[in-house]
């Protein structure tokens, strides 16, 4: 394979199925992961993002979410029996996972987090996440994403 991140090398090592898929990231582009869903011509639904927060007698807490919505933070606290969250500063977001903002992918992080992933990835076959770096999102079965994560599933996203 091509491209060599954490996040395919710990697929490949699972042995898990997935795919990547590369485009030409924009330097402009004002979304990461809108910009993967137009590039890819993908339904921004079935493309998720990663973000960290910083949840009230918790820690950090990783977020999957559709790239088409936001994050609800109470819904993210409440998920992880937390009283509060915030969005995790960029440069611990970046430390913490070992990846650049707009190419955090939630599996191959430098520090394992608790996952939580919204419910909507189980309503596709496949879902795409970052791959770990801009430009690359890899697409694999939310039940996988599900186990190597860690995560549970919960309505977090608005």
């Amino acid at each position: 394979m091509a491209v060599g991140t954490p996040a395919t090398v710990a697929l490949a090592r699972a042995g898990v199925a997935f795919t990547p898929h590369t485009f030409e990231h924009d330097a402009a582009a004002r979304s990461y992961g809108l910009e993967a869903a137009e590039a890819l011509g993908i339904d921004p639904d079935r493309v998720f993002k990663t973000l960290l927060a910083d949840v009230e007698g918790t820690g950090i807490v990783v977020a999957v979410v559709p790239v088409s919505g936001s994050l609800d933070l109470k819904a993210l606290a409440a998920a992880v029996g937390g009283k509060r969250a915030e969005m995790a500063e960029p440069g611990v977001a970046e430390r913490r996972t070992g990846y650049v903002v707009g190419g955090i992918s939630p599996i191959g992080q430098k520090t394992r987090h608790r996952t939580v992933v919204d419910e909507t990835a189980e309503l596709w076959d496949t879902v795409f996440v970052s791959g770990g770096r801009r430009g690359l999102e890899i697409e694999l079965a939310p039940a996988d994403l599900l186990r190597l994560t860690g995560a549970t599933v919960a309505a977090i996203a608005r």
